[in-house]
């Protein structure tokens, strides 16, 4: 097994994206790929969880946002589309399939996985059964097209400090490591916050590290990175919570200043999309620490593009 560890979600991307050019050749649904197996991601400082590496590669931070408030809500509602429409590709009949949401948040329609999580750690701090699980061979057999890359979830609450980590069947280190990261260590800092714990290390364990060819020629643009800051706080009470990401996702005024920051992204993109650029680049330069500088990043990216040819894109949503 490899074995990658690093402070913030830069380091840590650098170091995978060249572990991975370097990787076997392999095609699978006949896409030409680079890949390296059984890979141990460690990162130390979860809440230095946004990338930014332009110009190489530049992030949509309203879709990082607006993807962690749907799967922590429990959603597989299609409003994620307006987010990223290149989703859609992969929907049946207008839906995700492998949502994560539903599968975290309501399990065959009976258990909410992460309240099952706080509830096994406060009454057994040393529990090995704080486990959410994401992959399910009755649903993913079925041939639907959106099969969770993502397997589970585990928790270990050890002399103070909650350490996390994720298990996943592949990860595209290029396209979507940057986005699924952010989630996951939003979710890591909220559980250590209902558990009134130190926020301890976060884990990815990845079968098949990989990157699309079509991607080398952007990685190779990959210069040395500034290190990722240090996100706002996001802990919150249990108490409210499910309140607290509908008013989010509603672009609402919450009251809390980290996700304030999460509601003004997802604000001043809606406006942006509205068609309203000027004034979204200014509800972007209030927003306080890294999300208001990515989004102003990604709508120069988006301008950038909008003058280019359209080009078409054979592997990634995001």
């Amino acid at each position: 097994m490899t074995h990658l560890t690093a402070d913030n979600i830069a380091e840590l991307f650098s170091g995978a994206v060249t572990l991975t050019k370097s990787g076997d050749k392999v095609s699978p649904r006949g896409m030409p790929t680079r890949e390296v197996r059984d890979i141990h991601l460690l990162l130390t400082q979860p809440r230095a969880r946004l990338l930014y590496a332009p110009p190489a590669r530049i992030l949509n931070p309203a879709f990082a946002v607006a993807e962690s408030v749907w799967h922590l809500s429990g959603s597989d509602d299609p409003w994620i589309f307006d987010y990223n429409a290149r989703l859609r590709q992969y929907a049946d009949d207008g839906v995700l399939l492998g949502a994560y949401g539903p599968r975290m948040r309501n399990w065959a329609g009976k258990v909410d996985q992460l309240s099952r999580v706080v509830e096994i750690l406060k009454e057994d701090p040393d529990s090995r059964r704080a486990l959410i699980q994401l992959y399910d061979p009755v649903q993913d057999a079925a041939g639907h097209k959106d099969v969770p890359c993502t397997l589970g979830f585990r928790f270990h609450l050890r002399a103070g400090r909650l350490h996390m980590a994720t298990m996943m069947r592949g990860q595209d280190v290029w396209i979507g490591m940057p986005y699924d990261v952010f989630f996951y260590t939003v979710l890591h800092e909220l559980v250590a916050g209902w558990l009134d714990a130190e926020l301890g290390e976060f884990h990815l364990h990845v079968g098949s590290l990989h990157i699309y060819e079509e991607h080398l020629d952007q990685s190779e643009q990959l210069a040395s990175l500034t290190a990722s800051p240090v996100m706002p706080d996001l802990r919150t009470p249990w108490t409210g919570f499910a309140g607290l990401l509908d008013q989010v996702a509603a672009r609402d005024v919450t009251g809390h200043p980290g996700w304030d920051a999460m509601a003004g992204t997802l604000r001043s993109y809606r406006l942006w999309k509205d068609g309203q650029h000027q004034q979204a680049w200014r509800v972007a330069d209030g927003i306080d620490g890294p999300l208001g500088q990515a989004l102003t990043a990604w709508y120069g990216e988006l301008k950038r593009r909008s003058r280019q040819p359209a080009a078409a894109t054979t592997a990634g949503a995001r």
